[in-house]
């Protein structure tokens, strides 16, 4: 009798083995055909050639002009260099106008040194006398020789008065003064130096700073008159009173 029920199980299981479906190991979804076990970990993968829709792994259809991935995820094929996808189905072919070429991802143009792109065409920058070709990605495509500030679509001549140079800056005055001039209705005039006084370089103001211990005033530079518990600023050129002591009225009074 035991060895009836022993038999019998073996058959039921035989049985239920062709009736069902093959299970991925995480027993959540059939496996579908043209899929695999996974070669680690439960669930399955398409086999090379197909890829994963849902719970079915579907032929990867190949576009011309196109390559297959080999990947089970995604649309399994991407584009041949020089052509670009479509609606997710076709490739293209990349037309590059003249004066342009195939940048390294090969779907996409740019236009060549000297050329710059409006809409689907590479135009010709046309540099004008006394000027250069800019690398610059952005602004004019040519700049100014040293000397020259743009004037329209050309280049003219900078006017340098006397006792100036050329600084190069690209925007703003393009000269400066000489040390010991200052800028006056674009010119350049000497600066009028005070007694105890000095020429400075700050590029403003009168182009002039007082010694330590004068003060600027209308008559040029004036000795600092300290009053008693005060000393001289870091500038030199002001006083301010010692600790514990408040400037009043000219004075230095002790704190309360």
């Amino acid at each position: 009798m035991a060895r009836s029920c022993s038999r019998l199980a073996v058959v039921a299981g035989l049985v239920a083995s062709l009736a069902f479906p093959v299970f991925a190991q995480d027993g959540t979804a059939p496996m579908p055909a043209n899929a695999q076990s996974k070669t680690y970990g439960e669930g399955w993968d398409c086999d090379r050639g197909y890829r994963r829709a849902d719970d079915e792994c579907l032929a990867v259809i190949v576009p011309a002009n196109a390559f297959a991935t080999n990947r089970t995820y995604g649309a399994g094929w991407e584009c041949s260099h020089g052509f670009r996808e479509v609606d997710d189905a076709t490739c293209l072919e990349v037309v590059v106008p003249e004066g342009g070429y195939l940048d390294s991802s090969g779907k996409r143009w740019s236009c060549l040194r000297g050329h710059r792109k409006v809409g689907d065409l590479c135009e010709e920058v046309i540099v004008p006398a006394n000027a250069y070709l800019s690398d610059e990605t952005y602004g004019s495509s040519w700049l100014c020789d040293r000397g020259y500030e743009t004037n329209g679509e050309a280049c003219t001549a900078i006017a340098v008065p006397e006792n100036a140079f050329l600084n190069g800056l690209r925007y703003g005055q393009p000269w400066t003064c000489e040390r010991g001039f200052i800028e006056t209705d674009d010119m350049c005039e000497p600066v009028a130096v005070p007694h105890n006084a000095f020429l400075d370089d700050v590029g403003y103001g009168p182009g002039w700073s007082c010694d330590r211990g004068f003060a600027a005033s209308d008559d040029g530079c004036t000795a600092i008159d300290l009053p008693d518990n005060a000393h001289l600023d870091r500038s030199g050129n002001r006083w301010e009173c010692h600790s514990n002591f408040r400037r009043s009225q000219g004075r230095c009074l002790l704190n309360d």
